[in-house]
């Protein structure tokens, strides 16, 4: 997928907005949710997004309506299922970790890079979200990774090539690394079907660790990726904490629900009038560390009780 492409039918949706604009409107308001996941496994990220409209006075079937799009993990698959919003003349589209997002996003990479916003203090044009800046993380979750598993000399990082956010996520990896002196080795999943290869790999290259990449995909295979890395017995940090809570050994990053909750805020002041252009992209305050002691008995893995007490959550 091409982010020029995506957000060049973004733009055809500015037309969409204000709602006064329109010359036939709906009884209710609808948001277009668009995921490059799939949403079956999101039940609690979508109830804190409920809740950020709520706040806002926008309720579900009575105040506002939502049609839902995912593209199941194929990344080229969102420019055509944004115009297919569009089409269908939705009020404001919210997407959640797509690469590239319109009008309300929420994004792992730096929105400016991207091309996403101008600033983030004023994001210009028709588009505002949650910046969630996971890749400047993974120098940390390198660290968290020797602390834990301090033998560890080569780690692998399991990365998703079709999400434009992984040069700059591996750039920052082996820089990390370099500064460690630990080596990184590079393994590539992009279908359902590359996993099994992909750990095959790993066992064979005789990595110590797993770095699992910022990827809504690889969100959405939460369960086959901790089971894959317990049947080979390899310790892996991961960003979001529903994989410490699925089996996986340890997750470094902020907390998801909050992202969801502040898209809905912003939905919601959108439908009231708000530009997006006058909107802050927000960024996160707080980081979840979460141990799984139950998997790192299962690994051999004793942590460390400083790394106990600097937890969030410790799974027992």
């Amino acid at each position: 997928m091409r982010r020029r492409d995506f957000i060049k039918v973004i733009a055809g949706s500015t037309a969409l907005w204000p709602l006064g604009a329109r010359a036939q409107q709906p009884a209710i308001p609808v948001v277009g949710l668009l995921g490059s996941a799939s949403f079956d496994d999101r039940s609690h990220l979508l109830a804190a997004f409920r809740q950020g409209m709520n706040e806002l006075g926008y309720v579900e079937g009575r105040t506002v309506a939502f049609e839902y799009r995912s593209a199941e993990g194929q990344y080229d698959r969102l420019p055509s299922l944004a115009a297919e919003l569009v089409r269908h003349q939705v009020a404001v589209i919210v997407t959640s970790g797509a690469p590239a997002s319109a009008l309300v996003f929420s994004t792992g990479g730096d929105p400016i890079a991207l091309g996403l916003v101008a600033s983030l203090n004023r994001p210009g044009g028709n588009i505002t979200g949650v910046s969630l800046f996971n890749v400047v993380l993974v120098p940390k979750q390198l660290e968290l990774v020797r602390e834990l598993v301090p033998k560890a000399s080569v780690i692998a990082a399991l990365v998703n090539p079709d999400n434009p956010n992984t040069e700059t996520e591996v750039r920052e990896l082996q820089e990390a690394a370099q500064a460690l002196r630990l080596q990184i080795h590079v393994v590539l999943a992009s279908i359902k079907e590359d996993f099994d290869s992909a750990f095959a790999t790993m066992v064979q290259q005789r990595v110590g660790a797993i770095i699992v990449s910022y990827d809504s995909f690889f969100s959405s295979r939460r369960d086959q990726i901790v089971a894959l890395a317990a049947r080979h017995s390899l310790p892996a940090i991961y960003h979001w904490r529903e994989f410490a809570e699925s089996g996986g050994l340890i997750s470094y990053g902020t907390k998801l629900t909050d992202s969801y909750r502040q898209t809905g805020i912003y939905a919601g002041k959108i439908l009231q009038g708000a530009r997006p252009a006058d909107l802050p992209v927000q960024q996160p305050t707080k980081f979840e560390l979460v141990i799984n002691l139950k998997t790192a008995k299962a690994l051999g893995l004793t942590a460390p009780p400083s790394l106990i007490t600097r937890a969030d959550e410790v799974i027992e």
